[in-house]
């Protein structure tokens, strides 16, 4: 029944909904499946969160971010707000629960069916989901139907935490029942790489340590921390981006073949993948933090930032090596790097192929494959070409998959209405299960302690740069080989005679 598609009567309760995370993703992905009619029929969403807030506040607050195009989305707008109720409350009281328990019941009882399911988003800060998590099970749980818990990340700070996270919860919701949701799971790109290499059979033949030199999965944000400085601070890049996104990435791409694509299969892979990797070591990593920009006053140093405290050695950049020790993946170097202030803002995997055996052109290059997530989603192969004319010199030229070009009358959903929509169909593919969270924080763990214990000081860098200035010496160390010929991407152009 927890894996069923919901229909008949559904509440989508967003706990935390005056925050952020539910005016910026949250609500607009809601939006987007009501736009696409994939609600189902009979839906009502409550919002419900500490802030008092009446309801044309509170419509004017979910709507800040949704993008008015046009009259006709101006309307479909309208009606959508008349799905959306609002109610407050504390996050530790029964007697508020119980106010939000008789919303949802009034709300339920304007449709005929039954069957009274109900979906919990929980768009809160960790340090509330387990109080939460308790309301809504002793006041708010429906008995006359099915009910659904999605929790956001970050899911602890550590092995020990997240566990003490997951002791707590187990007793209230079931693991059928719990979505524990990472936004890159739902990125177009993500879902494709299941699709690329098992799909296609030249990648099944290329995808091992035979062909693939190394792996670099990155993620770059051009912005710093932007006065959020006090709450990323708790955390560091490490556990905001790459013990989630990026490992996630990683356990997709490094994966065997599922024995189908039921959730539980493919995730029983994620997790064999990820338990053949052991724990992150110092020296194969390099951790950097952001100073003031060279060329632009406006941005400043992390540690400028009157939220983050003085003298903070909280990394702001990082790059760690892994490796997966199994029979496909022995010695490849997968090369994870993340961070902000950075030169250009992407997502991006990289692999870089071995060199030509007897290659009878010396200066030719490695072939690359490189996968761009966002933005611009892509699929390219870097390939050696020869150059055009009367010589016989080579230049990097490329197989491209440009989606702007190639589907150019298709729009890519948002991570978060993807997801939602995966709730809602009862489908876990692409939510975090426990083994494969406890997986991920043991590969985790040994590092983010010796650094936060040790206070390991990271290399400045400067705001836009590409990071610290010993990047380039570390990539090189794993084997990667930047080309020495220039390479412009999508597309050269050629005179023709």
């Amino acid at each position: 029944m927890a894996d069923s598609k919901l229909s008949g009567t559904t509440t989508i309760i967003v706990l935390g909904a005056s925050g952020d995370l539910a005016k910026k993703k949250t609500y607009p992905a809601l939006f987007g499946l009501y736009r696409n009619g994939f609600l189902p029929e009979g839906t009502s969403i409550i919002g419900y969160s500490r802030t008092k807030l009446n309801s044309t506040e509170f419509h004017a607050r979910i709507t800040g971010h949704m993008k008015i195009l046009n009259d006709e989305i101006k309307n479909q707008l309208s009606e959508f707000l008349k799905l959306c109720t609002y109610v407050s409350g504390q996050y530790d009281k029964d007697e508020d629960y119980q106010k939000l328990d008789k919303a949802v019941e009034k709300a339920e009882s304007l449709n005929i069916h039954e069957e009274r399911n109900r979906v919990f988003y929980m768009a809160l800060p960790p340090s509330v989901f387990v109080p939460v998590a308790k309301g809504l099970k002793k006041n708010v749980y429906s008995k006359k139907g099915i009910n659904r818990l999605i929790v956001e990340k970050p899911f602890g700070m550590d092995l020990e935490s997240s566990r003490e996270l997951g002791r707590a919860l187990a007793p209230l919701w079931k693991e059928e029942e719990t979505y524990r949701i990472d936004h890159y799971l739902g990125k177009e790109m993500v879902k494709n790489l299941l699709i690329i290499r098992f799909a296609n059979v030249f990648f099944g033949a290329i995808w091992n340590r035979q062909s693939i030199a190394n792996v670099q999965i990155t993620f770059k944000e051009k912005i710093g921390t932007e006065g959020r400085g006090g709450y990323f601070d708790e955390f560091g890049i490490i556990r905001d981006v790459m013990q989630n996104h990026l490992l996630q990435i990683l356990s997709i791409f490094a994966m065997e073949r599922p024995l189908s694509l039921s959730a539980e299969d493919v995730r029983d892979e994620k997790v064999r993948v990820l338990r053949c990797i052991p724990p992150v070591k110092l020296e194969d990593s390099i951790l950097g933090q952001y100073t003031r920009s060279e060329d632009d006053d406006s941005k400043i140093g992390y540690l400028e930032d009157k939220t983050v405290p003085s003298g903070s050695t909280c990394p702001t950049f990082a790059a760690c090596t892994l490796w997966v020790n199994n029979e496909r993946w022995e010695g490849v170097p997968f090369i994870l790097k993340c961070g902000k202030a950075l030169n250009e803002q992407k997502t991006e995997i990289r692999v870089q192929f071995q060199d030509v055996p007897g290659n009878v052109f010396k200066d030719a290059p490695r072939n690359e494959l490189v996968i761009r997530v966002q933005p611009n989603e892509a699929v390219y192969m870097k390939m050696t070409n020869k150059l055009p004319g009367l010589s016989m010199d080579t230049v990097i030229s490329e197989l491209d998959l440009s989606y702007n070009r190639r589907f150019s009358d298709l729009k890519i959903p948002d991570a978060y209405e993807a997801l939602i929509l995966d709730v809602l169909k009862g489908d876990h593919s692409n939510f975090v299960r426990d083994d494969e969270l406890d997986a991920a924080w043991k590969i985790f763990t040994p590092l983010l302690h010796k650094i936060d214990n040790e206070k390991i000081a990271p290399q400045p860098y400067a705001y836009g740069t590409r990071g610290p200035p010993g990047i380039e010496e570390f990539v090189s160390k794993y084997g990667f080989k930047r080309p020495t010929q220039e390479y412009n991407w999508p597309e050269h152009k050629i005179n023709k005679l």
